[in-house]
């Protein structure tokens, strides 16, 4: 399971004790936010997304969504994201836990401008009923992140 992958990868960092899991789905930033009782907006929500040969994860807050033209201007190509069934084949993570932790070679993290207002943000860790709180820096490390991209638009 994908979820015991990221938490061997959390055990390493020695945070695997801050990991939440639920006994009901937190598959949606909906059902995340009601499961953590927070707002949706600090949900980091894992978008995945063909670039080329590569893949790349684009973790944005709960509340915005992709803007087609930002991402083309910065990936050159249209977005498309990958299907139900190449998520876990490509990611290591099935939707609805697609996650930027312990992710497959060929994966490229990007975090969007829109998770930076927040302190603490909850993204998935591996399955559709976990998420962990961190901080922003936190993030960064933990994510191996590519750099800082703005593709996204308030809904």
């Amino acid at each position: 399971m994908a979820i015991e992958r990221v938490r061997k990868f959390f055990e390493e960092k020695g945070i695997a004790d801050r990991i939440h899991e639920f006994d009901v789905s937190s598959a949606t930033v909906e059902l995340a936010a009601q499961a953590l009782g927070c707002e949706g907006c600090r949900i980091a929500k894992t978008l995945s997304f063909h670039v080329g040969e590569r893949v790349a994860l684009i973790v944005a807050a709960g509340d915005v969504k992709i803007d087609n033209h930002k991402y083309k201007e910065e990936f050159a190509t249209k977005a498309k994201m990958l299907s139900f069934d190449e998520a876990e084949p490509l990611i290591g993570h099935a939707v609805g836990g697609v996650c930027p932790f312990a992710v497959n070679d060929g994966v490229d993290v990007y975090l969007d401008e829109s998770l930076k207002r927040f302190e603490t943000v909850f993204p998935a860790c591996g399955s559709a009923n976990s998420a962990i709180e961190l901080t922003i820096p936190e993030l960064e490390d933990l994510s191996g992140f590519v750099k800082w991209v703005d593709v996204c638009k308030s809904c």
